[in-house]
Parts: C-alpha cells; structure tokens; sequence
C-alpha cells in the first residue's frame, strides 16, 4: 500500500515516460520488493457484446489508416521522462509501484454523483473505492455557496488518500456552461469564432479557467476541437469554433493555452471528431464512413496540432468509423486510440472516454464489457458520469480483468503513472476553498464581451 500521507514530488521532465520505459521501470520495482447531462439506467452485465453496426461492409480494421502529411512524430520532452532516468530518482515509478491494485484501478475511474449535497454513495466511491475525479454536472450545481460547499465535502472525504481528486466539469460557454447564475456568462465558441481572433480565444480560455478554479474544479473538459462540417449535427454546433480547419484549430489551441497558463487542466475533445455526425452519442452510437485520408484533412488537423502544443489530455468520443474499426467505437478501440492516437500521432498524455453510461455504449456494449475493451485499447481514464452501481460495475470488472489476466497490471501501470503525472504537474490539492468575491472576475468577462462584439 503506498503511503497516504504525502504526494511525492518530481522533476517536470519525469511527468511522462513512454509506455515500455514505464512498464519496466515498474517490474523491476515489484521485482526489487518496492512496497508501498444524460441520467442513464443502471447497465446491467451480460456475458456477450453485441454486434456493432457496419461490420459486415467495411474493410479490415487496419486498412486504410495513414497519418495525415503533418503528423507530428512525438510530444516534447516536456511529456517525456529521459529513458536513462535511474529508478531510484523517479519517484513517481515508485510510488506506482506501491500502490495496491485497488488503488490504481480507483485512479482510473472518474465518476459522477447524484444530487446537490454529499450523499453515502458519493462518500464510498471517493473513501472506499479511491476514485480518482469527479465530475459535476449542471444538475448538481445550485448556486455559488453550494457548489464551493459540495466541492470542499467531496475533496475533504478524500483526505485519508495522497492522491488529489480530478474536481472536473463541462464549462465550454454557451449552451454548454455549468457554473451558477452568479457568474456573467460567456457566448459559445461560434460567437468568438466569427472573428477568427486567437487572441479572444486565448483569453475565453483564461476566463473559463478563472470560473473553473475560483469554486475548486481543477478540470474543464474543454476546449472543443470539433469543426462544424454537418449542418444536421445534433450535438455540436455552437460549441465549434466553426466548419473551417484552420479557424478551429488556431482559435482551440489559444482557448486550450490560456486555460493551461491559468492552471486549469484543459481536455481537448472529441477525438477523432464530432463535427460530422448526425447522431447524437448520447443516445445513440453515430457512424462515420470516412477513410483516414479524408479524416487527416479536416478531422485530425485540429488534434494533431493541439498534440504537437503539448495537450495534457484528450477526450475521445464513442463514434463508430468503419473504414478504421469496424467492430468497435473510437472510444473502445484499440487501433484508434492505440495506433492511431498514441503511435501514429505521438500522444502521451492522458486519454479519457466520453461518459460509458452514454447510449452510444450501453445499447451496443455491457459496461463491463466497455470498460475492459477502453482500457486495452489504451484509456486512462473511464467516466462514468451517472449512477453508483455503474462505478461499481466497471470498477469490478477491471479488477476481474487484471486479476484474471485478461488486462496486464503493466498496462494499468502506465495510465496510472500518466494519472499521477498530470495531477503533480498541475499542482492538484484537495485544500478547502471560500465563496469567492466574483466582482473582478465578471468585470473582466464583461470587458471581454465588449471586444468580441465589435
């Protein structure tokens, strides 16, 4: 069991070690001895998987993926830790290394909770299963002095664990916007979109950030770097910055920067793209019948760029591509998220699923079924955003699925060291916060207002 009492410090350039670095760092630890806003129903387990649309038509999974002409070849050295790094000076691999099975499965999960106050099974997830985030919702969020309270509640029942919690929300402006009344509220990215100004974008970043860490959250699942090139899209929209390539990517990487250099955490979503679909996930699994080449020229463009910026993290949609994988969803796939993203692209940050519970999984997959697939095909971290027995069920599974083999610990091993990374870069801390005086922050989004307006 790793210590509880104190969250190791180390060296920027250890934040991030490519995965086979990592996975022998940690065997030779073990070895040495080293110790220590949907509600969807409850989903409920099944020995089989369904058959997922579009299978019988589409070429082998493999086919057809090329990395775009400007792929990146790998992030900076600010997401690598040096190869040569002596175990004994990395504390981070140590400290995974300590670490009950238990705990890094809990690191993995980031679930929601019900209500406006902290109720027993919230208080169990975080005490007993150490789970590692949280996400609110628009519907546990009442008003300013309630939601600074709920947050304090949910980080101090995390107190007895080292690890901080991911306090994360969805705070992209428009219609898509979580924090209460008090706050002056700020227009989608269509609206800063218009202008093609990166410098406003910058600064919506900065601003969301502010909004986001005044109550406490530490995460925003934001910016959006989807581009709006389906006038039928059910779920995007207004939260594009637009339907061309270059205005959203120069515009999300400014908003994805400013809200970094604030010290929020950004999560740049929905990779591989969201912008052509007609379905919404939330109810359905959508289809994409795009070869890679068409994806590398629009789709990817924003991601890849935000790769080569040094994105911390990445959310990926459930968004089925058959002419990719024509078995399992981006989120689920192992050639997307693994070949695709991680090797082709160069990414080693941290990958977050969309929320499980979403229809687009549970009319096609079990949970545990889901989870199982996520975490080989190469996710940090699972969001289960709806219902306690959910977190149950998926937590139970990967526990299952390492002990029975069927997931390697190593590989449990490399999200949890990205987990630890990313929440010691940040600066995490689970310190109480007050209400805050929003006069100088809403003064200073009103006076934003003005300039994209013009």
């Amino acid at each position: 069991m790793m210590n509880r009492h104190c969250f190791p410090c180390f060296t920027p350039s250890s934040f991030y070690r490519k995965s086979m670095v990592i996975t022998a760092l940690v065997t030779v630890l073990l070895i040495a001895g080293c110790s220590e806003d949907n509600n969807t129903a409850v989903v409920q387990p099944s020995p089989e998987v369904t058959a997922m649309p579009g299978a019988s038509t589409a070429p082998d999974k493999t086919a057809g993926i090329q990395p775009a002409p400007n792929t990146p070849v790998s992030p900076s050295a600010d997401h690598t830790a040096s190869p040569d790094t002596g175990i004994n000076d990395n504390p981070l691999a140590r400290q995974v290394a300590g670490m009950t099975l238990e705990a890094k499965i809990g690191q993995m999960l980031l679930v929601g909770i019900d209500g406006t106050k902290l109720d027993e099974s919230a208080k169990s997830m975080i005490s007993e299963d150490e789970v590692g985030g949280i996400i609110l919702y628009k519907d546990n969020i009442q008003n300013l002095k309630s939601i600074v309270t709920l947050i304090n509640e949910l980080k101090m029942s995390n107190s007895g664990n080292a690890v901080p919690l991911f306090m994360s929300v969805d705070q992209e402006g428009g219609k898509v916007s979580r924090m209460p009344a008090e706050y002056t509220a700020i227009p989608s990215n269509a609206k800063v979109g218009i202008s093609g100004n990166a410098d406003s974008a910058g600064m919506m970043g900065r601003l969301l950030a502010r909004e986001v860490l005044s109550v406490g959250f530490n995460m925003d699942f934001a910016p959006v770097l989807d581009i709006n090139s389906n006038p039928d899209n059910p779920v995007i929209g207004e939260r594009s910055f637009g339907s061309n390539a270059n205005i959203v990517t120069r515009l999300g990487i400014a908003e994805m920067k400013g809200m970094s250099e604030e010290g929020a955490i950004p999560v740049i979503k929905h990779f591989p793209g969201h912008g052509d679909t007609s379905v919404d996930s939330h109810l359905e699994l959508p289809v994409v019948n795009k070869t890679a080449d068409q994806l590398a020229k629009l789709e990817w463009l924003p991601f890849q760029a935000a790769i080569q910026e040094n994105a911390d993290a990445v959310m990926v949609a459930h968004i089925l591509y058959p002419k990719l994988d024509p078995e399992k969803p981006a989120s689920l796939s192992k050639t997307i998220i693994g070949s695709l993203l991680r090797d082709q692209m160069g990414f080693d940050g941290v990958v977050i699923t969309d929320d499980l519970t979403m229809g687009a999984i549970t009319e096609h997959y079990t949970l545990p079924a889901a989870a199982i697939d996520t975490v080989l095909a190469g996710s940090d971290v699972l969001l289960v955003a709806h219902e306690y027995a959910n977190e149950q069920m998926v937590r139970k599974a990967l526990l299952n699925g390492v002990k029975k083999g069927t997931i390697p610990e190593s590989r449990i091993d490399e999200s949890v060291y990205r987990i630890l990374a990313l929440k010691e870069k940040y600066h995490l801390s689970d310190k109480p916060m007050s209400v805050p005086n929003l006069t100088a922050l809403n003064n200073d989004i009103k006076e934003w207002l003005q300039t994209i307006k013009k």
